[in-house]
């Protein structure tokens, strides 16, 4: 904190005048709508940037790496060599969070197929998916963990910011956009636990569960467990409901889970039964 406090006194402050003189090239993160945040034209001020990049709301990753791999090439170009910040860059699981933790896994139902029609068009359906994923994910507190081939998987310390997002996410997904007007659909699943988390990310049967759930459910669908759902019930969003059902065997989980579909009046509610689980009696 005290070195922070430092590094704000000693940068200069820009005027509006001078800053609208300044290049684009002179900051590490320009939005959508334009605004040039962190600037980087001197050294004082790539130090500033170093220390205040985690504190900046990026839109989404792509935007983060962007604006990272600019503060570096300017901290090299200042002859800065920013130890710590690269440290912190490069072990994001320093920053998830431990506990009692709630996972939300998002995958596109059908992603061969949507492949094999759209072609080159895939690739940036997929970023824009994630883009909203990660939108939805960020502005409910939660981080994302991981995103390889056409899933998303989050972790929410607060369960209820846990649905929050994810039916944040169905509703975005539902907003359209795509690209031929096809249907993309996610399926989501939500699971709590208490897994370890190491150098590589989480370890545990809980991270398991949360993957089988997801991929249990249908596009459009969001499965809950019911470790979610205790933690949920009280503070359910108005016009939200939890139905259940029933308890369900997964491939390499010693115990049935129970699990309980999310309902709202603007959310699809009839689904085929679940797919790769069986049925406990």
């Amino acid at each position: 904190m005290w070195a922070l406090l430092a590094i704000m006194r000693v940068v200069p402050r820009l005027s509006t005048k001078e800053r609208s003189k300044l290049p684009n090239s002179a900051f590490a993160y320009i939005d959508s709508r334009g605004r040039r945040r962190l600037p980087i034209h001197d050294a004082s001020h790539v130090r500033n940037a170093l220390a205040r990049f985690g504190q900046v709301a990026f839109e989404d990753e792509d935007a983060r790496d962007r604006a990272r791999s600019r503060l570096l090439r300017a901290a090299q170009k200042q002859g800065i060599m920013p130890i710590g910040f690269i440290n912190a860059q490069l072990q994001p699981q320093r920053q998830l969070p431990t506990g009692h933790v709630t996972f939300l896994v998002a995958d596109i139902e059908g992603s061969t197929e949507l492949l094999r029609r759209l072609g080159d068009q895939y690739e940036p359906l997929l970023a824009d998916v994630r883009r909203r994923v990660r939108k939805a994910v960020r502005a409910c507190g939660g981080r994302e963990a991981s995103a390889r081939g056409d899933d998303v998987f989050a972790v929410f310390a607060p369960a209820p910011g846990a649905l929050d997002a994810a039916l944040a996410i169905q509703r975005a997904m539902h907003a359209g956009g795509w690209p031929g007007e096809i249907d993309v659909r996610l399926r989501i699943g939500l699971h709590r636990g208490r897994p370890a988390l190491t150098d590589s990310g989480y370890v545990g049967l809980s991270v398991h569960a949360a993957a089988r759930i997801c991929f249990a459910a249908h596009g459009g669908q969001i499965i809950m467990s019911s470790a979610v759902r205790a933690a949920v019930h009280e503070s359910l969003p108005d016009g939200v409901s939890l139905r259940s059902l029933g308890s369900w065997r997964f491939r390499g989980l010693p115990e049935p889970v129970h699990l309980f579909q999310t309902e709202a009046a603007d959310l699809r509610a009839d689904f085929a039964p679940l797919r790769s689980a069986i049925p406990a009696n």
